[in-house]
């Protein structure tokens, strides 16, 4: 029977539970177990699917189609095990879930309450989908509840939490508290009394912690880890301390010298047998502090504002880095910067050694981000575009190369030229898909895992090494087929389609140094220890193109 291991926050938010979740189940992993790990978040959206970038951060796509928190990102990138549907899930798709039951009848006239109808729909999302992609039970569960002890809203999370440890029995679960411990400059020391209010407050729901991971800006002393074990019911060699690490991928390497994964198998009554493996995380520190040159990739994006929107972006081209031993600098350009002064584009672009444009919605930054296609084709400079990036390439070469001047996108209004279009129905995992024009915004897009052939002559097939992969979409239009012989007279290959040939994956230009539009997300598939073929190409093409200027 797979253990249980309930990861919760208090003082304040975004202290990282979803980091330190990834790299707990990274430290077991190292130990020889399998691991999985699930998000409860308690907010009322069904999934994060139609929320915007700037309230939530980018939405993380599975293989089966679900779009998730953000932090399933963390999860795959630090174990490699594929997030499922079953991993996140919302107070709202709970609510959703017991309303519908409701309706039909399947409460056979009970009163329906939070205890016990919301709490049970909770345990049995949390003991679902246990077993491996082997058939074998997982070793351990990871559960991680959004929002910070204390929220109305995660208190149904708290009391299902407090009932599945009494129903697992003794060693079967533990739980483990996140918490801040802040430094008072004015003082000159670090406070210990938040983390022992916070504790006092989830011990108070009946969930009392078996572990406290502290983050902190300054080194938790001896003396202090006794206090907070003292008043908050927890061995002193239980408090882990959590400093500001130099890489989010040095953490799973901090967390183990700080002891947290032999006290969470202490937690269970598992005495450590050796160290773990973690020579993969200390190799790819390595490259990361010890780089052999660098280059600066200009993403000219529309959510720059806030780089959790581009969250798996941001470490796919890290992970690039990695496999080409270069430090990645980043350049967050605002795509409407380019609609106005054009001097402004080469003054932005020219210091790039790459240029990447990334998914959006809406007419917003368009312009500016064809501006930047014109700059890479023209001045031959590596250029990748990804879902929209490739859409905007497509209309860049028709209007400037194929003689299409009103080439335009139905995203964007009606148009006579339409380069991009709505896609209505595709052949999807179970057969036909339909989507109406006029239908609910969440849940129907293009979702999910699709196949795709490639040409085998094409520079993509070289990069991958294979004529046929799979790659994750999130995408309600695609490029118009029509327009496929005219814009290959002006260059532009589709060197990627859909297996039944009707839908456009990727295309090319096999003259210019590196110029690579897909219709997917590469980014949600990347690792630190695996990183994406066309990542690390992408950097490589940088590292060249910083040799010539």
């Amino acid at each position: 029977m797979a253990r249980y291991i309930f990861i919760t926050g208090g003082v304040v938010s975004s202290l990282g539970k979803g980091l330190m979740a990834a790299s707990l189940a990274a430290l077991l992993q190292a130990r020889g177990y399998s691991v999985r790990i699930r998000k409860f978040d308690p907010y009322l959206n069904v999934d994060p699917g139609t929320m915007s970038p700037y309230q939530h951060g980018e939405v993380y796509v599975t293989d089966d189609g679900a779009e998730t928190d953000l932090d399933l990102g963390h999860y795959e990138r630090f174990t490699g095990v594929s997030s499922r549907q079953s991993d996140n899930v919302t107070s709202g798709r709970i609510y959703k879930t017991i309303i519908e039951r409701e309706r039909r009848g399947d409460y056979l006239g009970a009163t329906v309450q939070v205890i016990p109808h919301v709490t049970d729909a909770i345990k049995a999302f949390a003991k679902a989908d246990t077993l491996d992609e082997n058939g074998k039970e997982i070793d351990f569960i990871l559960c991680e509840i959004g929002g910070t002890v204390g929220d109305i809203e995660s208190l149904p999370f708290i009391e299902a939490i407090r009932q599945l440890k009494n129903e697992l029995g003794r060693g079967k679960s533990i739980s483990i508290h996140v918490t801040l411990v802040p430094y008072i400059a004015a003082a000159g020391e670090l406070k210990t009394k938040p983390t022992q209010h916070s504790v006092r407050e989830i011990a108070a729901l009946g969930v009392a912690p078996d572990v406290l991971v502290c983050r902190c800006e300054h080194p938790l002393p001896a003396s202090d880890r006794a206090k907070i074990g003292l008043f908050c019911n927890v061995p002193p060699s239980a408090v882990i301390p959590a400093l500001d690490a130099k890489s989010i991928y040095a953490v799973p390497l901090q967390y183990h010298a700080e002891g947290l994964d032999s006290e969470v198998l202490r937690a269970f009554g598992i005495e450590p047998e050796g160290a773990p493996d973690l020579s993969r995380w200390t190799e790819i520190v390595d490259r990361l502090v010890n780089p052999e040159g660098e280059v600066t990739i200009g993403v000219v994006g529309k959510y720059v504002g806030l780089q959790d929107a581009y969250k798996s972006l941001n470490e796919a081209l890290v992970h690039g880095g990695i496999a080409n031993k270069v430090k990645v600098h980043i350049r967050w350009i605002d795509a409407e910067l380019f609609e106005g002064d054009e001097s402004e584009i080469a003054q932005q672009l020219e210091p790039c050694h790459a240029i990447l444009v990334p998914g959006a919605f809406g007419e917003r930054g368009a312009q500016g981000k064809i501006e930047a296609v014109r700059f890479a084709r023209e001045r031959r400079v590596p250029y990748f575009g990804i879902c929209f990036g490739m859409q905007m390439a497509c209309v860049e070469g028709a209007r400037n190369l194929a003689g299409i001047a009103d080439a335009s996108s139905t995203e964007f209004g009606p148009t006579s030229e339409p380069i991009v279009g709505l896609i209505t129905e595709w052949m999807g995992r179970d057969g036909l898909e339909k989507r109406e024009a006029s239908g609910d915004m969440g849940g129907t897009m293009r979702l999910g895992a699709y196949d795709a052939k490639l040409a085998g002559n094409s520079v993509v097939a070289s990069i991958y090494g294979s004529e046929d992969i799979s790659e994750r979409h999130r995408h309600r239009y695609e490029v118009n087929t029509t327009y496929k012989e005219a814009l290959e007279k002006g260059g532009l290959v589709f060197s990627g389609m859909s297996p039944d040939g009707t839908l456009p994956e990727i295309v090319e230009r096999p003259g210019h140094p590196w110029f690579v539009g897909v219709q997917f997300h590469p980014e949600l598939k990347s690792k630190p220890f695996d990183p994406h073929p066309l990542f690390a190409s992408f950097i490589e093409a940088a590292v060249k193109q910083s040799r010539l200027v």
